[in-house]
């Protein structure tokens, strides 16, 4: 009985493989260029394409939370892949789907709840925090193996601005997710080396910090220069800023689509 409750935790759900094949589809449409609005086929395969992002995201997080001894996570459902049963689906994918729309940035989620405390040693307690953005970065390199591996003879324009924005979102969200601030991934990495004290301080601080990351991002100078990295970042991948711009043109379906984008 246990044997086939624990199979029926870590069975991939309906809902996860639904989004997976609007993604399919949605891709085909863009390559091909059967969709009679290739702006609408590109929003709707970069979107399925982040929320199945974000759904491994979060997976990683569980699973590596799961081989370091945090063995709740299973029957919190998060090993289904299953986006519904996170502890917080508001804050891992509509605002993530939300801010994708608004700007173009890939907002890292936050969604698992892991019992820290069945997890022994400090570098499992890393390993936990930072699974889920290497996960971003593993999704960035599929996204832009064609670019640098000089393997885009033969891709439609479509699809390869659809690859380069949809890169832009990862490597935007591996990049905040990384940063050591409390609330984020990059300080859950490091706080476990940090001494009690200094925790016990930062832990209320955490949902403030979060809160004042995506306000300097409004500033145009700060949210410049993130873009900047992240540009580099792409521009070291062989994605250059045209094809990024063209993805976001593309993405926006609904406002009039710039001339340098024009699609043949």
């Amino acid at each position: 009985m246990s044997h086939q409750g624990s199979r029926s935790e870590r069975r991939v759900s309906s809902v996860f493989l639904g989004i997976v094949a609007v993604m399919a589809v949605t891709g085909w449409a863009v390559w091909t260029g059967y969709a009679t609005s290739p702006g609408l086929a590109v929003f709707l395969f970069v979107t399925s394409a982040w929320v199945v992002s974000l759904c491994l995201h979060e997976y990683a997080h569980a699973r590596t939370a799961l081989h370091g001894g945090d063995i709740s996570v299973g029957a919190k459902g998060y090993l289904t892949l299953n986006p519904l049963k996170y502890t917080h689906a508001l804050l891992s994918i509509v605002l993530p789907v939300v801010f994708v729309i608004l700007g173009g940035l890939g907002l890292p989620g936050g969604a698992v709840y892991i019992e820290r405390d069945r997890i022994r040693g400090r570098w499992k307690h890393s390993l936990v925090s930072a699974a889920g953005p290497l996960t971003n970065v593993l999704f960035a390199a599929v996204c832009t193996a064609p670019f640098w591996l000089h393997a885009l003879d033969g891709v439609p324009l479509a699809f390869r601005f659809a690859l380069a924005f949809l890169a832009l979102l990862q490597v935007s969200a591996a990049i905040l997710n990384f940063l050591p601030v409390p609330g984020l991934d990059g300080y859950g990495v490091i706080e476990p080396w940090l001494s009690h004290r200094v925790r016990r301080e930062v832990a209320p601080l955490a949902p403030f910090a979060l809160i004042g990351v995506f306000a300097l991002l409004w500033i145009p100078e700060v949210n410049g220069f993130f873009f900047d990295r992240v540009t580099d970042v792409l521009g070291a991948l062989g994605v250059s800023d045209l094809e990024t711009y063209c993805g976001h043109s593309l993405y926006r379906f609904w406002q009039e689509t710039d001339g340098y984008c024009t699609l043949p």
